[in-house]
């Protein structure tokens, strides 16, 4: 079964943005490379990271406001639990989730990511679904063409598909954008660019480069 390995974020400034992820989430399997490509708007993509109760979705929040990310949907409970939505200054869209209302346990320190997900918003989920499945990746939840989600390992990042125009109300921005996604996926699954313009890249050529 092949997954997602890292996330590689293309960026203005590496040193700037480092320093931003550092504070704000700590360890996660991301890379920053430098980019001047041309983008704007939307770039049909957002990331969540999963938490295991409310406050952890609070703190996630509070550490990226103050490490200077914006706000696009403040922390909000809904029927499906709790989230909240930030863009960092790179422009990339974060999520921080959980599926419980109601705190658990006592905060300790920075809470623990539980899961890392992808969210790629596609021109038609069916389409982009079959495409992955071809590519070696293993659907483990499916509603038509409304959502899909893949399997993925413990350590990984999980991959996720929404239309485009629902994965932008989900961010809280509007659908339009233009350019580079400034985002490149790695994996096991090889190099290739997929329907909706996103870049995947073998873990072996960057190894072996």
């Amino acid at each position: 079964m092949n997954s997602i390995d890292t996330l590689t974020l293309e960026v203005a400034d590496v040193e700037s943005a480092r320093a931003f992820y550092d504070a704000a989430f700590g360890a996660l399997p991301i890379e920053l490379r430098a980019s001047d490509s041309a983008t704007s708007g939307f770039r049909g993509y957002s990331v969540s990271l999963v938490v295991s109760q409310p406050r952890h979705v609070r703190a996630v929040f509070d550490a990226a406001v103050a490490a200077g990310a914006t706000v696009l949907k403040p922390v909000t409970r809904s029927l499906w639990g709790v989230g909240a939505v930030v863009q960092a200054p790179d422009g990339t869209i974060w999520k921080a989730v959980t599926q419980s209302k109601k705190d658990t346990s006592p905060a300790t320190g920075r809470p623990e990511v539980d899961e890392v997900v992808l969210l790629l918003g596609v021109g038609d989920v069916k389409a982009s679904k079959a495409f992955y499945v071809d590519k070696g990746l293993t659907v483990g939840k499916s509603f038509g063409g409304k959502y899909a989600e893949f399997e993925a390992p413990a350590g990984s990042v999980k991959l996720a598909l929404y239309p485009r125009k629902a994965a932008a109300k989900d961010a809280g921005v509007p659908a339009d954008g233009s350019g580079s996604h400034r985002l490149a996926i790695r994996s096991g699954a090889g190099s290739f660019t997929d329907p909706d313009g996103y870049a995947w890249e073998s873990v072996e050529a960057r190894q072996d480069a």
